[in-house]
């Protein structure tokens, strides 16, 4: 079968809301009514139906929802050598919410295990898909430094934290490659730290908690591109930029302008998904810095907070704002993120999710269409 080829010009950031079907089966499995297999089954029921739900709508890039974890970046990291999950103290705070409360921290030498589970994530998926490209997410390495920073990370396994990022860098490389061994073609790296280096209130808890985050974007690129190095041709590989997603609730905010030097003309990747839905997000003046003809912007001119749908017409108009800085050739078109980057989910009807996915598609077509 031949699939289509990314870059997509309607794309999807990848989480979708959880159904009541499955929250009742991990409510379930949580309390030991049922075993791991029910529950599996239960997921791979309903991945089926949302993978055909989203080919159905003409999304040529389709992914799981992340229907197998509860977080969009713990269920990974946890699961790489060297790293375990605790209970913390209290969860991530976001405006006027918070997660339940959960951490990593990295108590040995990292590196990927051969065995990580969501690589038969991923088979399944790839084994699902008809006839779109079935796209995988994982969180971006910086994920697993920032927000602990030096205090999660054991000293007497790491005195010196190049040796941690040295480590870091080859876990993902190892990662990058296994996933394309079991079929993937398609990998985006979730990342919500660049933009909290964007963020004046992140920076002052990084410097609170004993970080100096003043090197960090240039440690953060290093780390990506030696993950990325001499990978295959056609893996194709994005990185979202989060600005936190959390029962319609967000962290930080910032234009894109202190990194968009280093993140848009360094980091090796094949695409950006840089949210655009609010103001927060500044304006499209530091697209400038992406190169010419061969990377893309996804831009996020589509919010999954809430299930109002936006204009076509206004988001043509952002669109063309956009090409001030950067060609129409290099601009693509998602939500700004996934719909649920907790199992909690955000605050819409799943309808309304298909609904935003419908927009993106017939935008896309609208505006692509029209040159």
């Amino acid at each position: 079968m031949t699939r289509p080829q990314a870059p997509f010009r309607a794309d999807t950031v990848g989480s979708l809301l959880r159904s009541d079907e499955l929250k009742d089966a991990r409510r379930r499995r949580q309390a030991g009514d049922i075993d791991a297999q029910s529950l599996r089954e239960v997921e791979d029921r309903e991945i089926r139906r949302i993978v055909a739900r989203q080919e159905e709508i003409g999304l040529e890039a389709v992914t799981d929802g992340e229907f197998r974890r509860a977080w969009w970046h713990f269920d990974f990291l946890e699961r790489l050598r060297g790293v375990e999950g605790y209970q913390a103290e209290q969860g991530i705070q976001f405006q006027g919410q918070a997660t339940q409360a959960r951490g990593v921290r990295v108590i040995d030498r990292l590196g990927f295990d051969s065995q990580h589970p969501m690589l038969d994530d991923y088979r399944f998926l790839h084994d699902t898909v008809s006839s779109a490209m079935p796209k995988m997410t994982i969180p971006s390495p910086s994920v697993l430094h920032f927000r602990g920073g030096r205090r999660n990370i054991d000293s007497s396994v790491y005195p010196s934290l190049d040796a941690f990022f040295a480590d870091l860098a080859d876990t993902y490389r190892d990662a990058v490659s296994a996933f394309y061994d079991a079929g993937c073609r398609y990998l985006q790296l979730d990342d919500t730290v660049w933009a909290y280096l964007c963020s004046q209130k992140e920076l002052d808890a990084a410097r609170s908690r004993g970080d100096d985050p003043d090197h960090l974007q240039r440690i953060y690129a290093e780390v990506l591109n030696h993950a990325l190095a001499g990978r295959p041709e056609d893996l194709y590989v994005s990185l979202h930029v989060c600005r936190g997603n959390f029962r319609s609730t967000w962290i930080s905010e910032g234009g894109y302008e202190p990194v968009a030097k280093t993140l848009l003309g360094d980091v090796d990747v094949d695409a950006y998904f840089l949210e655009y839905d609010t103001e927060r997000a500044g304006g499209f003046e530091p697209l400038r810095f992406l190169p010419e003809g061969h990377k893309q912007v996804v831009l996020g001119l589509v919010t999954t907070k809430t299930g109002a749908l936006e204009p076509v017409e206004e988001i043509a108009k952002r669109i063309d704002e956009a090409q001030r800085f950067v060609a129409l050739d290099q601009l693509c078109l998602s939500p700004q993120c996934g719909f649920a980057s907790t199992e909690e989910g955000n605050l819409l009807s799943e309808e309304e999710q298909w609904e935003k996915l419908r927009l993106v598609v017939g935008t896309a077509q609208s505006i692509w269409n029209r040159k």
